[in-house]
């Protein structure tokens, strides 16, 4: 039973999972939660979140009406130091100790190949959730997802990239620069992991209808081309240590050009996680899922044609069994 949609209702939220190189469970319960220990923070093992949450007045922190009241970490060892830093009332056993306590959860992990068992508990029991990047990077796993979201059940997944305020003005709106003919966009880390950020840094400016996915990379840079059917053709490139090039896009026309950096962290992801409490509140989703059933596909034939020597996978074959 889908619970949605809560309303003014005060809700009470679970931040669960914890892996190596996400430090998702401490700035998103900072940022719902509106405060944080100092001298815990000062001792977070991730310096990026330091930084740009100590950047921060105050008065800018809290989604009114939200607190992340349980978390739950992989690691147990991690747990109680999260909770001490964003002020969260309570640690738990196991994931499922949150059933019946709390009114949705994040599967705050970006590794998308357990997406569907960590979700698993909460789906049965029909509790919304909040999924990180990547919802899924397999054709089996996309097609439970699909079959639970044509059942009714309230789940979320999306790229913080999506919300960037430095690329939000070009979302279908790029008529300055005539016909879009070439847009790229580079990113650090894996694909598996981090291609689902470049896509979505690009796709609210294209929109749907991708029509191929060639990735000439090996197993660890993928230099990555996409074919959309309004004729624009789009190179990714997700290379590990492309820090330098992290969130970077450029997009160009038959007219003009505008090269675009992402800088502001906090920003996307309070709006990120915004989004997901208007959609407990109103119950009407931030994305339609075809949105990101299109984007797990293009994640999915990014790895199929790699793993393929770079052969050109089309998406309608995606609508197959494999």
């Amino acid at each position: 039973m889908n619970p949605l949609p809560y309303g003014d209702k005060k809700l009470r939220l679970a931040m669960l999972g914890m892996v190596e190189g996400n430090g998702h469970p401490y700035s998103w319960s900072i940022i719902i939660n509106g405060r944080y220990e100092a001298d815990a923070l000062s001792r977070c093992p991730y310096p990026a979140i330091r930084d740009y949450i100590g950047k921060q007045p105050l008065h800018t922190l809290g989604i009114p009406g939200a607190e992340v009241t349980h978390v739950w970490t992989d690691n147990p060892d991690e747990a109680p130091m999260v909770a001490k830093v964003a002020g969260i009332a309570n640690v738990v056993a196991r994931p499922e100790d949150v059933i019946g306590q709390v009114d949705a959860v994040f599967v705050a992990t970006d590794k998308g190949e357990e997406h569907v068992e960590r979700c698993r508990p909460f789906v049965e029991a029909g509790i919304p959730i909040f999924v990180d990047k990547p919802l899924c990077i397999g054709r089996d796993d996309l097609a439970t997802f699909e079959r639970w979201i044509a059942e009714g059940k309230p789940i979320i997944s999306s790229s913080a990239m999506r919300y960037c305020k430095e690329f939000q003005p070009y979302h279908r709106s790029t008529y300055e620069f005539g016909d879009l003919r070439l847009v790229t966009v580079t990113m650090a880390k894996s694909w598996e992991a981090y291609g689902i950020h470049a896509l979505e840094a690009m796709y609210p400016i294209l929109g749907p209808g991708f029509v191929s996915v060639q990735n000439i990379g090996d197993g660890g840079s993928n230099i990555v081309h996409l074919r959309h059917k309004d004729g624009v053709d789009v190179v990714l490139t997700v290379i590990p240590d492309l820090y330098g090039g992290f969130g970077l896009v450029t997009l160009a026309g038959t007219k003009a050009n505008t090269q675009l950096k992402f800088f502001d962290n906090y920003y996307s992801f309070k709006t990120q996680l915004e989004s997901f409490i208007d959609y407990l509140r109103t119950g009407q989703p931030p994305v339609p899922w075809t949105e990101t059933r299109e984007l797990m596909q293009l994640v999915i034939a990014g790895i199929e044609s790699r793993r393929q020597g770079g052969r050109k996978v089309l998406l309608s074959e995606l609508e197959q069994p494999a």
